[in-house]
């Protein structure tokens, strides 16, 4: 039974699960209990790259950017994204906006990158701060 025991333990413990009773027990494969080290946090992406991505901002499908020499190919659906701060004086409406364009147009072509969580929270901001200050 102490065979099976330990096998078991083994077996959770390679799947990063160890029951705590278990655990404390010292011939219970101490080595195999050791939690695995968690993975590396993928590194933050800019504002620029979230819109630039086509699995996530993806503005360049629909908006020309035309102060960036980077937002090359752009699209021609929505407006172009230039003079943002006189556009959208108040950075929480230009917030909105991007969290969720059907507010403001029920028939808008823009997705909701909020309400349809293509984009997070900080996602959002990050994209905001980038549109804002082109």
């Amino acid at each position: 039974m102490r065979i099976k025991a330990t096998i078991l333990v083994s077996l959770l413990a390679s799947l990063g699960m160890v029951i705590p009773a278990m655990a404390a027990d010292s011939t219970a494969a101490p080595a195999a209990a050791a939690a695995a080290p968690a993975a590396p946090a993928a590194p933050q992406m800019t504002g620029q790259q979230l819109a630039f991505d086509k699995n996530k901002g993806n503005c360049l499908a629909c908006h020309a950017i035309p102060n960036d020499p980077k937002a090359t190919a752009p699209g021609n659906v929505g407006p172009a994204l230039v003079g943002m701060k006189e556009r959208y004086p108040d950075r929480a409406k230009l917030r909105a906006q991007i969290w969720d364009a059907t507010v403001a147009n029920p028939k808008t072509a823009m997705p909701p990158m909020g309400r349809n969580k293509i984009l997070t929270e900080e996602e959002i901001d990050l994209v905001v701060d980038y549109i804002d200050n082109i």
